[in-house]
């Protein structure tokens, strides 16, 4: 029978493992995170570049329902970040979710999540470092697509390496160029749509194209589910604040605010931006599905360079990306350190706070995955791809069960901790378990948007991920008992 894991404060928290600096939350790492930085990361976080280039295929499958599609995941993802904003309000740490799947769960469930989202963002690093060099060199040609990939890798690399402070600053930037640009088209395809745009060539706009053209489900109720699997994984880092709170001046504050402001940030965002797409034109536009959602729309408004202006924010998006994603992978792959799940030098600290092993590990894992794209794209760089694309939903997975037990764990040792509460506790966190079960069973059985393919491979790689786990506490505890035997003396 194993011992009820203890709640642990960040200032209690172990210490950092031959680090230099300790922090002031209990570890090597330094509260660089400004409140503007923390605000504009949680905002930015839930605006990846898959909303503005994967939006297409969703439309195409779904037709105006891919609202529907989006609303249930965007609940989903709502339901899940409050769970997390519980636990992280309750003890902010840089590991995040896999460091309370490690308490509450066990070892085996931190070790086995936090290394499989650490996989999950160096080949995403690999994705958006490639989506990006092929923007810059339809711009500039005469520097290679590959040379772009490095000097945009080796950059943001940099930039992580000097301080948290310097992502925070990089970041703030990157994310509010997304936000106001697409606070901008909501704002100007608003007013298309309901014909208060002055000049505007609205002919093909209005609320007539969510029922037109086949209806508001052309291709059926099932399109819906179809629709989830398509949209799923542009969600993925809204957590990224949760990790990045562990670093601010203020963690408890930064994952409530956070926590709080996720519903507008979707319903805004995601709901608002496909709305205004789907009304300015027929779901079934040929140049949606040529030119992608957003182009599309802007054309449709006349607007001038509107394919060069899509091509700067998602190239904006795809930096915000990288930049992001080397952060969360790095900080990761510390929390791991210090928890014993990876090498001890991951665990070490600059003066400045920068767990430099952990980030120079992380993008030489990316370089290796820009490598394999551009060698072997069609098999060993598409399987990286494919057997990280679940990963998104067994941490969401993940955040369910730790949540049901963690409660119980904070309101029996420190209540006053509960400043963020989930809704309709358990009943809510179960049905939020049940749907995303729900979903991984239905992508087997998508074999039409490689939905099984993903997933077939998602869980080979975490059930290796999860048998390493389970050798590993196994021989750890092994370990613990041959030593108890030892006679004293």
């Amino acid at each position: 029978m194993t011992s009820q894991p203890t709640l642990k404060t960040p200032e209690s928290g172990p210490g950092e493992p031959g680090g230099s600096a300790t922090g002031p939350h209990g570890s090597g790492l330094q509260a660089g995170l400004k409140n503007r930085h923390l605000s504009m990361i949680a905002i930015g976080g839930v605006i990846g570049a898959g909303l503005f280039v994967g939006s297409s295929s969703g439309i195409a499958t779904a037709g105006p329902g891919i609202l529907l599609s989006y609303a249930l995941v965007g609940t989903l993802v709502v339901l899940v970040m409050r769970m997390l904003g519980e636990m992280s309000a309750a003890n902010p740490t840089s590991g995040s979710f896999s460091a309370h799947a490690d308490r509450a769960l066990g070892p085996w469930a931190g070790f086995t999540i936090g290394w499989l989202y650490w996989f999950f963002w160096v080949v995403v690093l690999a994705v958006e470092a490639t989506a990006g060099a092929a923007i810059l060199e339809g711009w500039i040609p005469a520097v290679p697509q590959w040379g772009w990939a490095l000097i945009v890798m080796v950059v943001l690399t940099a930039t992580n390496l000097v301080s948290v402070g310097s992502y925070g600053e990089f970041e703030f930037w990157f994310a509010g160029i997304k936000v106001v640009a697409i606070g901008a088209f909501i704002v100007i395809g608003g007013l298309a749509v309901f014909g208060m745009l002055p000049g505007a060539d609205t002919d093909q706009a209005g609320l007539a194209n969510l029922t037109d053209h086949g209806g508001f489900l052309p291709h059926g109720a099932g399109a819906i589910l179809t629709g989830i699997l398509l949209v799923v994984f542009s969600f993925m880092g809204s957590e990224i604040a949760t990790l990045a709170a562990g670093e601010s001046e203020n963690p408890q504050r930064a994952v409530t605010k956070a926590t709080n402001s996720i519903i507008w940030r979707i319903g805004v965002f995601y709901l608002g931006s496909i709305f205004v797409v789907v009304c300015l034109l027929p779901w079934d536009s040929e140049s949606i599905a040529e030119d992608g959602s957003y182009v599309a729309a802007l054309d449709s408004l006349g607007i001038a360079h509107a394919g060069q202006i899509m091509n700067f924010i998602v190239l904006t998006s795809v930096l915000s990306c990288l930049n992001s994603g080397l952060y969360t992978a790095s900080r990761m792959a510390f929390s791991l350190g210090q928890r014993g799940d990876a090498p001890k030098a991951f665990a070490r600290t600059t003066a400045r706070g920068v767990p430099r092993t952990a980030i120079i590990s992380s993008v030489v894992f990316g370089f290796v995955a820009v490598f394999f794209n551009y060698k072997f794209p069609d098999s060993v760089f598409l399987f990286l791809v494919n057997s990280s694309g679940a990963v998104a939903l067994f941490v969401w997975l993940v955040i369910c069960f730790s949540q049901l037990r963690m409660r119980k764990i904070i309101q029996a040792e420190a209540p006053e901790k509960l400043v963020v509460r989930m809704w309709l506790y358990p009943y809510l966190t179960w049905a939020s378990a049940a749907l995303i079960v729900f979903v991984l069973g239905y992508m087997l059985t998508d074999t039409e948007h490689d939905g099984r393919t993903t997933m077939l491979l998602s869980l080979m790689v975490a059930a290796v991920v999860l048998a390493i786990a389970l050798v590993k506490q196994r021989l750890a505890g092994r370990g613990t008992r041959d030593r108890d035997e030892i006679p004293a003396g």
